[in-house]
């Protein structure tokens, strides 16, 4: 059999902590080949760690080496990397969100298409056994055409004390870009991605600007936070349907991880923890769905459909017009933000 070759592009914590141990699940069709980091010390510290025979610090170096890229950088490169791999002919797997910026992801797809190769992005939330459920509901038509989605994402003290996650320039935002995305995706993914016609959002960062603040997820300087800890949004969709979005690193209010549900005009579901609700009875509850048994970990089911679609045995289950529709949505919230005031 034909192994899919497979390199790493910044091995920082997400790489070495989801990527690298789920692909190497999958040995018999896939090999991690070669690993790429700025800083030579850590690829180097990474291959020798989970026994990857190459390793670099300039990402073009592994082009030859390797049949598809996992990138793992700081958004910022997202765009630029995902499509110089592309051209070189690579499949390629980009962490989320997409790009900094919808233009840069349209940039992206584009060379996809040119291309012909795979891109998917990782939004893994997508292959958690609860959404999988939750979509197979939805393709039944059991309840009916959508009409509300409530989204909410809630963290009271966890500002990411860690990486770059607070650098603006590097990242493009906060709560946002990085937490709050994966819920968004999911629900306009559940919902069969209806067309986007207004979105109206407020953004803050007051909290995270205050000395001294408690904060579970390490430390950061309060003084230099020019990113978004809170964030809230409506959006309205071509078909009638409207969605209440709200995320947070920081708030004053307890943690409230995760909630996603749809109103639907014959019934309704909870996606955390799966609930299904219908006019034909008062409430079915299954609060474990086992749509594939044994496998619950989103990160290796999200590793084995990027390996299949590769090999052409399956389809993306997380495709690049999906992802752009997400990085639309998160840019329209910020210039609806920006237009009305700044809130530190």
């Amino acid at each position: 059999m034909i192994k899919l070759r497979i390199g790493i592009i910044g091995v920082g914590g997400i790489a070495t902590g989801r990527h690298i141990p789920a692909f190497l699940q999958f040995s018999d069709q896939a090999e991690i080949t070669a690993v790429s980091d700025i800083n030579i010390h850590r690829a180097e510290d990474v291959a020798k760690q989970f026994e990857i025979p190459f390793f670099c610090d300039d990402y073009t170096k592994l082009f030859d080496q390797v049949d598809a890229v996992i990138i793992c950088t700081p958004n910022k490169f997202h765009a630029e990397i995902s499509i110089a791999a592309l051209e070189a002919g690579l499949h390629v797997l980009c962490e989320k969100p997409m790009a900094l910026s919808s233009l840069e992801c349209q940039k992206m797809l584009e060379a996809q298409k040119e291309s012909g190769r795979k891109l998917a992005i990782g939004y893994h939330y997508r292959f958690m056994k609860e959404s999988q459920a939750a979509k197979k509901v939805m393709l039944t038509d059991e309840i009916g055409t959508p009409l509300v989605v409530r989204v909410k994402g809630l963290r009271r003290r966890k500002v990411p004390g860690w990486g770059v996650f607070t650098n603006k320039e590097l990242q493009g935002g906060g709560s946002l870009i990085d937490y709050g995305c994966h819920l968004l995706d999911l629900a306009l993914w559940l919902i069969g991605n209806p067309k986007h016609i207004d979105v109206s959002g407020s953004t803050y960062n007051a909290l995270s600007k205050i000395p001294n603040q408690v904060n579970l997820w390490g430390d950061y300087d309060y003084q230099t936070f020019n990113v978004d800890d809170h964030v809230t949004a409506y959006i309205k969709f071509e078909n009638g349907a409207s969605l209440l979005f709200e995320t947070s690193w920081a708030t004053n209010i307890r943690d409230d991880e995760e909630h996603l549900s749809i109103s639907g005009v014959n019934g309704g579901i909870n996606v955390f923890p799966f609930e299904l609700y219908t006019t034909k009875f008062n409430m079915l509850f299954n609060s474990e769905p086992n749509w594939i048994p044994g496998e619950e970990d989103p990160g290796l089911l999200q590793a084995k459909n990027f390996i299949a679609a590769c090999l052409n045995e399956e389809e993306l289950i997380v495709q690049p017009e999906g992802a752009l529709q997400v990085s639309e949505i998160i840019d329209a919230i910020y210039q609806s933000s920006d237009k009305v005031m700044v809130r530190e």
